[in-house]
């Protein structure tokens, strides 16, 4: 399976980092199963942003079943000949994906056209406003609308690659993959850019163990007591550390992930809302409706009817 990673002129060096989770795959799997090629629209070698140049293989001598798309670090509008190399490419390759601001230069071959798209939160009205048949969904870390996926951040891109290669070759692998990677948390594309995990932003180590601690797990109960022994504090001092550093309480920190966990769960799975409200930690259906009424204003059910559609490719 042919990945091709294509890079226009002055692109972010960043724009290889996906191509590890492919790489890293290939060492769990203990063959190629991926041929991992970097391509450009006429071959030859490729400056990157700060001079560096890249040698590359035309991306229209070679086959691709997936093209991932880099990126400059700014949204200038691409070459003529790159965007020739997208349109070409979209008849071949079954996936073309962008990685960051890589967005605008698919936005500009008509490839957003229809399509639910994201890019870096910085950029999100101008995507939407540059290419307004898109349909930008900006908190989001990736997003998949049929033949065609967008990541946010540079770095979202490796979320994304390790999303294809789940697609590719199921749950096991891409969890293993990341482990290998040391990627600590796989990022589903459904999370916000603005993770409650950012938002909640403690200073310290220890309460970050202890966020740490109960993300991982969420379907638990999580006293006050095994938070602490997460963070090494008594009790009564991770409280007030905690409220110190974050601005709330550790119930309403554990409150906000499962909130976070469970909106996820309701967009981006078809699971049952009931195996949901524990899968997130709510213990039962009810619990979490309480909770999302008063956070969201409304029900996981709404939440859930107005997802979009699932993508399949």
């Amino acid at each position: 399976m042919r990945i091709g990673l294509l890079l226009p002129p002055g692109f972010a060096t960043l724009s290889f980092a996906p191509l590890t989770a492919f790489e890293t795959a290939n060492m769990v799997l203990g063959k190629n199963h991926y041929d991992i090629r970097v391509v450009s629209a006429s071959g030859g070698r490729v400056p990157n942003s700060f001079g560096m140049t890249v040698k590359t293989e035309r991306v229209s001598e070679i086959g691709v079943d997936t093209l991932i798309v880099g990126s400059a670090p700014d949204t200038r509008k691409p070459p003529n000949n790159v965007i020739a190399a997208l349109h070409q490419a979209r008849r071949k390759a079954r996936r073309i994906a962008s990685i960051c601001v890589g967005a605008f230069i698919l936005g500009e071959a008509g490839l957003l056209d229809g399509k639910r798209a994201t890019t870096h939160w910085m950029f999100g009205d101008e995507l939407q406003a540059r290419f307004p048949k898109a349909k930008v969904e900006i908190d989001r870390i990736f997003i998949a609308d049929g033949q065609i996926w967008t990541s946010a951040g540079m770095t979202a891109g490796i979320d994304l690659a390790l999303s294809l290669l789940e697609r590719d070759l199921g749950a096991e692998i891409a969890r293993e993959a990341a482990r290998t990677m040391v990627v600590h948390h796989r990022r589903a594309g459904g999370q916000s850019q603005h993770s409650a995990l950012l938002q909640i932003d403690g200073r310290s180590d220890r309460v970050q163990q202890a966020l740490d601690y109960a993300r991982r797990n969420l379907d638990k109960a999580l006293l006050i007591d095994q938070l602490a022994k997460a963070a090494c504090l008594s009790a009564r001092q991770f409280s007030r550390v905690f409220k110190s550093e974050t601005g709330m309480t550790p119930a309403g920190a554990v409150e906000n992930l499962r909130l976070e966990r469970a909106r996820y769960l309701l967009e981006q799975s078809r699971l049952p809302i009931e195996v949901i409200a524990l899968e997130a930690g709510f213990g039962d259906r009810e619990r979490m409706r309480r909770s999302f009424q008063r956070n969201y204003g409304q029900p996981p059910q709404a939440m859930r009817n107005a997802a979009p559609p699932l993508a399949s490719i």
